[in-house]
């Protein structure tokens, strides 16, 4: 399992500044989803072909994929607003499909990982912790 730095900092920040109970509902907030835009996910949660996709990223590839790791632009704006090259997008293999189908991991430059089942429409900021 891959340790979400980010998320870290912020519980362990969170436990000194206000105590160990109110950690919890500043991790669950998250930086990125103070107006409450982008939904978390467990990593648990997701189909095993993302998980290997992650673990190809924490690797550096190979990749199936030429595109993979190529620029993100969000261009669609459901991500935090950042300079070009800040993100990057990678595919989550679908079974029965011949092409690269329509899941994705999406890498910050911050540490964050992001999930979207349906090529770009949506996003889930992936929880390490669960």
């Amino acid at each position: 399992m891959r340790t979400n730095f980010r998320a870290t900092r912020v519980l362990l920040a969170a436990s000194l500044v206000l105590g160990p109970a109110a950690a919890t509902t500043v991790l669950t907030a998250g930086s990125a989803h103070a107006a409450g835009t982008i939904p978390w996910v467990c990593e648990t949660a997701l189909p095993s072909q993302a998980i290997t996709t992650i673990d190809l990223i924490a690797a550096g590839g190979p990749y199936p994929y030429s595109k993979d790791g190529e620029v993100f632009y969000n261009n669609e704006a459901l991500l935090p607003a950042e300079s070009t090259g800040y993100y990057h997008a990678y595919t989550v293999k679908t079974p029965g499909v011949s092409t690269r189908g329509a899941r994705r991991i999406i890498t910050a430059e911050d540490g964050e990982e992001y999930y979207t089942p349906d090529h770009y429409a949506s996003f889930s900021d992936i929880d390490f912790t669960c």
